[in-house]
């Protein structure tokens, strides 16, 4: 999806920070970058990358998300980066046969959330390319994530895994912020406006003749008032239907092209 905008600016949001143990490809350092510039987190952890730091290949990956790539810390070890942190969660396909609470990401994203509203910081662990974290990195998780992949073909390439974490984690803490796009849906109608373009239609109606039987007058325009309603109009679009009906309205006001030319030609 297209969308960058460089006008406007990066807010950062206290948000949890991404740690990425023994990452091996710079594309998916880069990819993961991304993933979180997409949803507002910037705070990458990068323990002990195989191909050290900074890496062209993931700068060029995280396509323009610099704000995440200049920010990046590097750490010896997976001690180093969490020291800081009050809440982990460590993300994982596997039964790791511990005594550890197993969450979604929508209930890991709810519960960082809440730790970062009291001031706690928050981390969520993601393992190597090809086999994940070891038992005693995860063992320092307070809880594991776990997201509902099919059992068959559960491995997540890093990026994707970070992209829903993170997509959670928006979706937690800025519930109540309108989408970037979201339509100004303008000022609401009120009944009023409504009864009196539904009166305006019934009267143009009326001089059309539509209401072929008069006793079921009162019903259809009952009908058009619970139409109307329905829609949920706001105020310039009831403007915008009474002038159509009124332009419909006055229609034998204006002179018929087609008859001008059949009488300019001597037509009937």
């Amino acid at each position: 999806m297209a969308g960058t905008d460089t006008s406007k600016q990066v807010v950062f949001r206290p948000s949890p920070a991404v740690i990425l143990v023994e990452p091996q490809l710079g594309e998916n350092i880069g990819a993961a970058a991304r993933a979180m510039a997409n949803f507002g987190l910037w705070d990458l952890r990068l323990v002990n990358p195989r191909d050290g730091w900074p890496n062209e290949r993931a700068i060029a990956a995280a396509s323009r998300a610099d704000h995440v790539i200049e920010r990046v810390q590097v750490f010896e070890t997976l001690d180093a980066a969490v020291a800081d942190l009050h809440v982990l969660f460590a993300t994982t396909a596997r039964n790791r046969e511990m005594f550890k609470p197993v969450i979604g990401p929508d209930v890991a994203a709810d519960r960082a959330n809440a730790a970062i509203g009291q001031s706690q910081g928050v981390g969520i662990l993601f393992g190597r390319e090809r086999w994940g974290l070891t038992n005693d990195e995860v063992a320092l998780a307070d809880a594991l994530v776990t997201l509902p992949v099919e059992a068959a073909f559960a491995s997540l390439n890093i990026a994707q895994a970070v992209l829903v974490l993170a997509y959670e984690w928006r979706r937690a803490a800025l519930a109540d912020v309108p989408l970037p796009f979201e339509e100004d849906k303008g000022e609401p109608a009120t009944l009023e406006d409504l009864s009196g373009m539904v009166e305006q239609l019934g009267e143009a109606l009326d001089r059309a003749n539509f209401f072929k039987s008069p006793e079921k007058r009162p019903g259809m325009m009952n009908n058009f008032r619970a139409m109307f309603a329905r829609a949920g109009f706001n105020v310039q679009e009831i403007r915008t239907l009474r002038g159509i009906i009124a332009s419909l309205d006055r229609r034998h006001e204006r002179p018929n092209p087609t008859r001008q030319t059949k009488a300019e030609c001597g037509g009937d």
